[in-house]
């Protein structure tokens, strides 16, 4: 994006006007303008209706700055970036708004488009909200440790996932807590609300497996291959994730092989069985599991805390902002070096 090193006068900061608005937003939005006087000094609404949504913004004010956004059911959308004082820094990226707004099982949310100021010190010159004609979706389907977690400090991966994209991808995450592959295939408020949605190259990140403790391996093998199939069928390419480690450690240093590393009562080792589909179906695969356990055990059981809810909540499976964060990254990494998105399309950090 452009870096602009002039102090803009007050005037640049102008209302931006919604232009050749859908038929179907036009009639909800009444032609409003979708610019800077939808936003107080913290926060922003503009009225629009489900869809997918580029949002330019421009950073900056007469003091030095530092500004994050976030929004929806606390997204990540932009990356905390510092402007010096008088100058203004250019960024964008694209938003799925959705309703239900963050869980597809849970409350529906505002409607419209919230969007949240942070950071040490922000500062919002100007922005403008119009539909994303050519974005690429990249559709979650997972449990509790993806999903768009309501409440603090409970957060997923997917939830932090959208503020290492740039415009033009942003991610429609459908997944839900307490969701096993069997449950997500038989509730017609997930799988079945979500593949009529994915359109030819979307890209469909499948990690189900934190639930699946009574899934026998047959049945879990062919839910897998079910949902693959589903998303081939729409012209998606799907991508199955290994789940993300418990934080759960033997005496000498390393994670247990059984509830850390995903492996259930009745014996399924759920990563090596989603490594076997992957393999067996051709399908691109992102090892979560493997990084996961490489970081915690660098980590060591006292530096690994961080990245769970170890220290406000004693939960060794769910990720602080903090730790969702980190993961995020580890699947932004793994959408490069898989040549899933192009690296232009993904911001550092």
């Amino acid at each position: 994006m452009r870096r602009f090193n002039i102090a803009l006068p007050a005037a640049l900061a102008l209302t931006a006007v919604l232009s050749a608005v859908p038929a179907t937003a036009q009639a909800h939005t009444g032609h409003a303008s979708l610019g800077i006087d939808n936003c107080t000094a913290t926060a922003c609404h503009f009225d629009v209706p489900p869809g997918t949504y580029d949002v330019e913004i421009l950073l900056g004010g007469d003091a030095d700055s530092s500004t994050s956004l976030g929004g929806e059911t606390r997204r990540a959308l932009l990356p905390e970036t510092a402007v010096p004082a008088g100058e203004r820094t250019a960024r964008g990226f694209t938003v799925n708004v959705r309703t239900p707004e963050g869980e597809p099982t849970g409350a529906e949310g505002t409607p419209g488009l919230d969007l949240v100021l942070g950071g040490s010190a922000p500062a919002l010159a100007d922005i403008r909200v119009t539909p994303a004609r050519h974005a690429r979706q990249i559709f979650l389907i997972g449990d509790s440790t993806v999903c768009d977690q309501p409440g603090d400090p409970y957060t997923g991966w997917g939830q932090e996932l959208p503020q290492y994209l740039r415009k033009g991808v942003s991610v429609a995450n459908y997944a839900d807590s307490g969701e096993s592959t069997v449950t997500y295939l038989s509730d017609p408020r997930l799988w079945t609300t979500v593949q009529p949605l994915i359109r030819p190259g979307d890209l469909v990140l499948i990690q189900l497996a934190h639930n699946d403790k009574t899934t026998d391996e047959v049945t879990y093998r062919t839910n897998l291959e079910t949902l693959v199939a589903g998303v081939r069928e729409q012209g998606g390419k799907p991508v199955l994730v290994t789940p993300i480690v418990r934080r759960w450690f033997n005496a000498d240093g390393t994670l247990n092989n059984g509830t850390a590393l995903l492996v259930n009562g009745l014996g399924v080792d759920h990563p090596a069985v989603i490594r076997s589909v992957a393999a067996a179906q051709g399908v691109p695969l992102i090892d979560l599991t493997a990084r996961t356990k490489e970081l915690v055990e660098s980590l060591g059981v006292e530096g690994s805390k961080a990245l769970y809810l170890y220290n406000e909540k004693r939960d060794n499976t769910h990720t602080s902002v903090h730790g969702a964060a980190v993961y995020a990254s580890l699947v932004r990494d793994e959408l490069v070096a898989r040549h899933l998105v192009p690296p232009r399309t993904v911001r550092a950090g």
